[in-house]
């Protein structure tokens, strides 16, 4: 008996780096020395203090269900942080804590969106973006950006997306998978087109902000905006600042009536985010920060490397980011050199005979880009270049 799925499948896909993660397994099982330049994930433990809590938390007994929206304790401190970072003021009432940052805009996306409605996408994007706009049955209208731009959506491409069904863009900084971070004035010139319509709403996705190196300090988009701040969206979590992944701990913060909305959706499928975890979370937000710095100063010598390595190979062309685990190579020249035709057909060779993983740029909207994870070991990374570089020279 053949089970048809609903027609929504046949729009979407499932994650690309997810399936990435599957072959690297599958490979290693056969005895395949692969190194993962693919994952969005940090290669350091989760530190000791946050683990501590975690244990604290279990012997307490806090085993049970937390209210849907998230904890009391660890809705204060993200209010807290919000404050202390962002120079924010929220109510706890707009606050939601999630199972991922990936749940806090899925669950917007259904709690805003409706069919025919329009999403307007920069390009290269995360891969789960388009696609959650699809299950919420709306369109994404997706803005290509590119190299000589910076990967940054300039305020006239905003403009010519933005019509009467645009109802919602999203902006992350800095951005997975090039690294590119905006700065206050190119925010506040984005804001600028976007006061003239009122009915759009923004979703920050600041995920990596504690990732970043710019001279320029970070600034989210409520902070650059505030005249924007009541149709303002902000999304993060603890996953890559705290290298706490596996935690599956996101939060986020906007109007009322959509986080009120996002709670409903949330109330119906996974309820709370996890209680152990959300006590992690809540050390993670209030405790000691230096472990970020010293994971971001590390980050940034890996960047430097990798950034000077790729541009040294053949018929690459990577820019400098300003922050994130992540490098963005246009590799347009070494596709020709190779006679390959596509970036997916470049990291198949690369997996095949150099045994490294990287993502190919097509999966994030930016056909004839590579992603390249440096949340990896020097030494791996050292070693993955070097594999690269033979390959590429053959």
């Amino acid at each position: 008996m053949s089970l048809s799925v609903s027609p929504r499948m046949a729009r979407v896909r499932p994650s690309p780096t997810g399936a990435l993660l599957a072959l690297e397994a599958e490979l290693r099982a056969q005895g395949r020395d692969i190194i993962s330049l693919g994952a969005g994930e940090p290669d350091f433990d989760t530190p000791q203090h946050i683990k501590d809590a975690a244990c604290q938390a279990i012997a307490d007994g806090q085993t049970k269900y937390t209210p849907i929206d998230g904890t009391a304790s660890l809705k204060a401190a993200i209010q807290r942080k919000f404050a202390r970072d962002n120079g924010l003021d929220y109510e706890i009432s707009q606050i939601i804590v999630t199972s991922g940052g990936k749940q806090a805009l899925f669950n917007l996306c259904l709690g805003l969106l409706a069919p025919g409605d329009e999403v307007v996408i920069p390009a290269p994007y995360w891969v789960s973006y388009p696609d959650m706009v699809l299950l919420a049955e709306a369109e994404p209208v997706v803005v290509e950006t590119g190299i000589e731009q910076d990967f940054k959506m300039t305020p006239a491409q905003l403009g010519q997306a933005l019509n009467d069904k645009t109802r919602l863009v999203i902006l992350n900084s800095p951005s997975n998978p090039t690294g590119a971070s905006y700065t206050r004035a190119q925010l506040q010139a984005l804001g600028a087109v976007l006061a003239d319509h009122p009915d759009v709403v923004v979703v920050a996705d600041d995920m990596y902000e504690h990732i970043h190196w710019a001279d320029e300090p970070f600034v989210s988009f409520a902070s650059a905006c505030p005249e924007l701040f009541d149709r303002i969206v902000t999304t993060n979590g603890v996953s890559k600042a705290y290298a706490m992944t596996g935690w599956r701990i996101g939060f986020a913060a906007g109007p009322g009536e959509l986080i009120t909305a996002m709670k409903t959706v949330q109330s119906q499928s996974t309820s709370n985010a996890c209680s152990v975890s959300q006590a992690a979370a809540q050390v993670a937000l209030d405790g000691d920060q230096a472990p970020v710095a010293e994971m971001c100063a590390a980050y940034k010598s890996r960047h430097d490397f990798v950034v000077a390595a790729l541009n040294d190979l053949p018929g690459f062309e990577c820019r400098a980011g300003e922050g994130t685990f992540y490098a963005f190579p246009r590799v347009t020249e070494a596709l020709q050199a190779h006679g390959l035709q596509s970036d997916a057909e470049l990291t198949e060779l690369l997996i095949n005979k150099a045994d490294v993983a990287c993502v190919p740029g097509t999966a994030f909207g930016a056909p004839g880009y590579i992603r390249i994870s440096f949340a990896n070991s020097m030494e791996m990374l050292e070693e993955a270049l070097n594999r690269i570089k033979r390959v590429l020279s053959a």
